[in-house]
């Protein structure tokens, strides 16, 4: 009796003490979890409530490889295969073959071809039949072998017997240029050629800029003008300045040139000139 007594307090306590034992391990652990994510991963979870939340601005791209960007590559020119001879614009469409850019300085210094100016230029190959101007039909403004200058972002080009081309509109082409001389550029359409003036050297109190801090001039001469744009009976209305006449016009309008003389020039349309200065 005595035996089966203690048999069944020892096993009572086996039990009491498991129990305690498991008690002890489920709070230690608890504790544990709890000290772990207060003294070191909060932290860490700071930076996810949405008033900290911040996103770069820039993506920086330095560091990533070629082979990351192979699905991005643009293929500058449309390559018309050799089996094609001719290319014929149509409609009011001008083919120009353009002029290569210039691989040297002045004082003889090879540029780069990061560094070279994209053209603006080149010869009239091709032309098409006419263009609309209103309810009449004329020709195109340019004929088969003018050197023309033209708008920096027009056109389509082409890669045609090895020659890089470019196909666009005659209201695209900015006028005639027979010399190497912007200053001598023959303006088409409604199209007005301005020598910009010089930027102020030094603020109203006297201070001098820097060549980064002086602002853009937004005033010039007018040099030369086009004819006229077309009218709905196909005839040529006179522009609104006339050379010689100073003129402001709007700050990113047109197309810039620098001239041989270290002269800045821009080419725009008359509609962009907001007032004659006098």
């Amino acid at each position: 009796m005595i035996m089966i007594i203690i048999t069944t307090s020892s096993i009572v306590l086996s039990n009491l003490f498991c129990c305690a034992v498991l008690k002890f391990w489920s709070m230690a652990t608890a504790q544990l979890t709890a000290s772990s994510i207060s003294s070191r991963n909060v932290s860490s979870f700071e930076g996810l409530r949405p008033s900290a939340v911040q996103f770069p601005s820039v993506v920086r791209i330095g560091t990533l490889t070629q082979r990351s960007f192979r699905g991005l590559v643009v293929k500058a020119a449309t390559v018309v295969a050799p089996k094609y001879t001719a290319i014929r614009p149509l409609g009011d469409r001008v083919l120009v073959k353009i002029k290569e850019a210039e691989e040297k300085t002045d004082g003889g210094i090879l540029l780069p071809s990061t560094a070279q100016t994209k053209p603006q230029g080149g010869e009239v190959v091709a032309v098409g039949e006419e263009k609309s101007a209103g309810k009449s039909k004329i020709e195109t403004s340019v004929q088969i072998g003018a050197q023309v200058v033209y708008s920096k972002y027009a056109g389509t080009e082409v890669e045609f017997n090895g020659a890089k081309h470019l196909i666009l509109k005659d209201d695209d082409i900015v006028g005639i240029l027979e010399t190497d001389e912007i200053k001598d550029l023959k303006p088409l359409n409604d199209r007005v050629l301005i020598q910009v003036a010089q930027a102020e050297d030094k603020t109203a109190g006297g201070l001098l800029l820097t060549e980064a801090s002086k602002e853009k001039p937004s005033i010039g001469t007018v040099i030369a003008i086009g004819p006229g744009p077309l009218d709905e009976e196909g005839n040529r209305k006179p522009l609104s300045v006339n050379p010689g006449n100073t003129v402001l016009y709007s700050k990113y309008a047109g197309n810039d040139f620098k001239g041989k003389d270290g002269s800045d020039y821009i080419a725009l349309r008359v509609s962009d000139i907001m007032a004659v200065l006098s």
